[in-house]
Parts: structure tokens; sequence; C-alpha cells
């Protein structure tokens, strides 16, 4: 319990230094630009740490089911992207991620596992086409796609480490606790939409 929580401290707190451990720096290496792209918008990450807070809502093989499916169909948007495919409403499609992400976290309602893969991968085909949109000329796709997969899954794992760590302190008001997470999520994805963040 003590080594759960623990955990869930330093992903928390290593994460807002990874937002600004290489800015400003012209990297040769793509895995950099890769890492900071998904952590560079508050629009991302809202939606990125939203995923990690609903698979802990629903539980079970979601945990690991629903964060995977993201960032799978973010690489095939990755793939359309870098292809220069062109694909409406990407920047629409961002935002709403995470008030439709952390909506369904916050309602709360169980859903089959498969439908809960399918919601967020429609939305993470929107996120990694503007990664690949939006590649540097001098990154290498591969280091640069590994570098974004990486930021993702920290992300997702901060949602999961902080809704786990929450439980922990807050014992059976734990998915009350993360539910009201998603509602944040979900008013913070709004505000992106209207220009308030």
């Amino acid at each position: 319990m003590k080594m759960r929580l623990l955990l869930a401290l330093a992903i928390l707190l290593g994460s807002p230094g990874l937002a600004f451990a290489h800015t400003g720096i012209d990297h040769g290496a793509g895995f950099f630009h890769g890492l900071e792209h998904p952590i560079g918008g508050i629009d991302h990450i809202l939606a990125m740490v939203a995923v990690g807070v609903f698979a802990f809502v629903l539980g079970g093989r979601a945990l690991w089911l629903v964060p995977l499916s993201f960032v799978g169909m973010m690489i095939v948007g990755f793939a359309l992207g870098v292809a220069q495919v062109d694909m409406p409403f990407v920047e629409l499609g961002i935002a709403l991620s995470s008030i439709v992400i952390g909506g369904a976290a916050a309602l709360g309602r169980p859903m089959p596992v498969a439908a809960a893969m399918a919601l967020v991968g429609v939305f993470a085909v929107f996120h990694g086409h503007a990664h690949g949109a939006e590649m540097p000329r001098a990154a290498g796709g591969l280091t640069y796609a590994l570098g974004f997969v990486a930021a993702t899954a920290l992300l997702h794992l901060a949602g999961l480490a902080a809704a786990f760590g929450v439980a922990g302190l807050t014992a059976r008001f734990g998915k009350t606790m993360a539910r009201f997470a998603g509602a944040a999520f979900a008013l913070g994805g709004a505000g992106i939409l209207a220009g308030w963040l």
C-alpha cells in the first residue's frame, strides 16, 4: 500500500519536470522532439491523463487495454500525419477528446472494454495525426515516434497512478474521486474549446 502511494507520488512529481526538461533546445535526436510534443500542450496532457483515470474507473482488463488502445491508434494517426493524409477537424478532435473521455470517466457507467477501447482509439487518431503532421524535418521518424509513445504512456501512467494514489488515501471514495477528476478533465477540454485555456 505504501509502495503504491510512493510510486504514484514519484510519477506525479516527475511528470512536471518532463514538461520543461528540454524546451527551447534544438535537439538532433528525434526522441526528445517526440517526448516534448505530447507534454507541450495542455490539450494533449488533459486527454492522455484522462485516459488513465478512465481506465481506473472501468477497472479490470481496461486498466491496461484502454491505454494500449490509445497508444496503438495514436501510432495509426501518426502514420497518416507523416503520409500527409488530410484529416479534417484534427484540433477539434483533440479538444473534444478530453471532454468525451473525461465525461465518460465522470459518468462512471459500466462499459464493455471493447467499447472503451474504441472510444479512446478514435480520439487517439487525432492526437497521432497531429504528432505526425508536426514532426520536425530533422527528427527521425522511428525515434520521434518512440519519444511521443513514451511520453503518452507516462501520461497514462500518471493518470492511473494518481487515481490509485487517491483511492489508497480515500479508501471507498476512490472511484468517486476519479469520477470528479474525469469531470475536471471534461471542463478543461471545454475551456480549451472555448479559448479560456
